[in-house]
């Protein structure tokens, strides 16, 4: 039976201990109705009620997947477009806070993309020179320019893989929003640094001149993770002083002179996997976002391993964290008076061109 939607401002004020209480009596009253899917990066007092946990490839396999009424989505926007996209018709994705953005996502907006699009025209057909390839870190409007333009999606999982198929099309790749991602995944296929030019947005023709963008097999959109630019060179340079023995893993996301003074660059999953596997006593110094590190460095405590953060200062992605105990309260007691609130719909023809880009990319993992 549906009531009058509960307003938020019920719940701002409300202790983090009264919010898990309720959040406890609300999964259990929805049962299997409700799912909540939480990224790696979610701040723990949010994390500890997930049902499915992951990094954004694996909550992309995960959203398609489950049969729930409800996909809340512990995470950022373009994480719950995602999840709208690959469940039924039938599955409401929802975001317990609108504002939970994510600013890389930001720096590529379809305007921008579609002006680079244009500009390169100017000197060669892109839709026959060009595959666009968006990390999943970006709007739902980008994925369906992509799979207008037989572009696919990536994750920081299977970048590679994607730039492999995405070369087997067409010669050149447009790679965006995050440079840093793209270019290590270049490096690692043995792409000279040469041949990866940044298309600064802001600038005509991407500030390149058109023997720099004839030159370029990827070209590299100026944006970048916030969080992971925090990370230096001398930050492992003084970890490696400190401790010789030491390993360094990073995420690709990171600078290129940080990935290439790691030991192992990977995804969420891959750090965590890399580290589980580990000899006991080993000690790690780790590149990416802190709640994760903070998580890991407990969970691996009883094997013996030291788990470090790579900066000296608190580098956390703070738009994720927007969504605490008291929204994902005010969520879930909603849905269980029969109310939806902050529902995630990707209008449908945009949602079925970006699904042909996502689907490339499923296909692919």
């Amino acid at each position: 039976m549906q009531t009058k939607a509960l307003e938020f401002e019920q719940y701002d004020q409300l202790q983090d201990d009264a919010c898990a209480q309720r959040i406890l009596a609300a999964k259990q009253s929805l049962g299997k109705r409700a799912v909540i899917l939480a990224h790696h990066y979610q701040r723990a007092d949010v994390y500890r009620h997930a049902d499915l946990t992951g990094d954004s490839l694996k909550l992309s396999f995960l959203a398609g997947q489950t049969d729930a009424d409800y996909l809340v989505f512990c995470g950022v926007h373009f994480m719950a477009e995602v999840a709208d996209m690959l469940s039924s018709p039938e599955q409401i994705a929802i975001l317990p806070d609108m504002s939970a953005g994510c600013s890389m996502a930001d720096m590529a907006s379809l305007s921008k993309v579609e002006r680079a699009w244009q500009e390169l025209s100017e000197i060669f057909d892109p839709d026959e020179i060009i595959t666009p390839v968006t990390y999943i870190n970006s709007a739902a409007d980008l994925k369906a320019f992509c799979g207008t333009h037989e572009g696919i999606v990536c994750t920081s999982s299977n970048a590679g893989k994607v730039l492999e198929w995405a070369f087997s099309q067409r010669e050149k790749v447009l790679f965006f929003p995050d440079q840093h991602l793209g270019r290590w995944s270049g490096h690692q296929l043995g792409i000279p640094l040469e041949e990866m030019a940044v298309w600064n947005f802001d600038e005509p023709m991407g500030g390149l001149t058109p023997e720099q963008i004839k030159k370029a097999k990827i070209l590299l959109w100026k944006g970048h993770c916030s969080v992971h630019q925090m990370f230096q060179p001398q930050h492992i340079i003084r970890f490696r002083n400190q401790h010789p023995d030491g390993i360094v893993i990073s995420h690709p996301e990171c600078s290129f002179e940080v990935c290439k003074l790691s030991d192992y660059v990977g995804s969420t999953e891959y750090i965590i996997k890399t580290i589980a596997a580990a000899k006991s006593g080993t000690r790690w110094l780790v590149g990416t976002e802190l709640n994760l590190v903070s998580r890991i460095t407990e969970e691996f405590k009883s094997q013996d391993k030291i788990v470090q953060f790579m900066s000296p200062m608190v580098c956390m992605c703070s738009t994720m964290a927007r969504i605490d105990p008291q929204h994902l309260a005010w969520t879930l007691e909603n849905l269980v008076n029969g109310n939806v609130v902050n529902q995630i719909r990707v209008p449908p023809e945009e949602a079925g061109l970006a699904k042909l880009a996502l689907d490339r990319m499923l296909k692919i993992s």
